[in-house]
């Protein structure tokens, strides 16, 4: 059961297509797994749609002149023609494993993995400014030692579940953390999440000069 869930103002700016594209990513992914938030985004849309409605001045329009113009202009058959529609690859292996993605994701070929420990990382998008948004996958058992986060970082739940001193997360959860929260994942069965980050992890025990290249890693 998903228990955690982007807030109203973010759907709503999702909505409006004013969130960054690595954001509107993860919402719509959310989404496809979500059926409590995609009731709130449709009546979120409605309101959006009344507002606009209300806030135009929308004048009175002779309707019949309108369509006798439609009408009057003629229409060209379209021209058949046969497309060959290349099938985007929605799933990832690994670890032995096949993860089937969300749509969202589907205009995403050819990921390049690299791995460091037991964790895997595909880079997804890296070009809005300092965000970096990737595919991670930790392996079964793995944990990333305790840290902190320079900026925030969304985290939303692929398949399987992870675990932290703030609860357990399971598939489809939306989980965005300030920089001021410290947390060590760890997780049994091995997960899969895309994650959004402004600024590398800072790992805070005392091998921090050994692992904070790591966070490096994952941002």
């Amino acid at each position: 059961m998903i228990k955690h869930h982007p807030n109203e103002q973010l759907l709503a700016q999702y909505s409006s297509g004013e969130l960054a594209f690595s954001l509107s990513i993860a919402i719509s992914a959310h989404l496809e797994m979500c059926p409590q938030c995609q009731q709130k985004e449709q009546r979120i849309v409605a309101q959006q749609a009344e507002q606009a409605w209300d806030a135009d001045n929308v004048e009175e329009a002779n309707f019949d002149d309108m369509l006798q113009c439609i009408l009057a202009t003629p229409i060209e058959a379209p021209k058949t023609k046969t497309l060959h529609k290349k099938k985007a690859n929605n799933s990832v292996s690994l670890e032995g494993k096949t993860y089937t993605l969300p749509t969202a994701f589907r205009s995403f070929e050819q990921l390049k993995w690299s791995g460091f420990g037991t964790i895997n990382r595909a880079r997804v998008i890296n070009d809005e400014q300092d965000v970096r948004a990737s595919l991670l996958h930790i392996k079964q058992g793995g944990e990333i030692p305790a840290h902190q986060h320079k900026g925030y970082e969304l985290t939303l739940l692929l398949a399987g579940s992870f675990s932290d001193e703030h609860g357990t997360y399971q598939k489809g959860d939306f989980i965005l953390l300030s920089g001021d929260v410290k947390h060590s994942p760890k997780t049994e069965q091995g997960c899969l999440c895309y994650t959004v980050q402004d600024a590398p992890l800072h790992f805070m025990s005392g091998m921090s000069k050994v692992l904070n290249p790591l966070g490096k890693f994952i941002y």
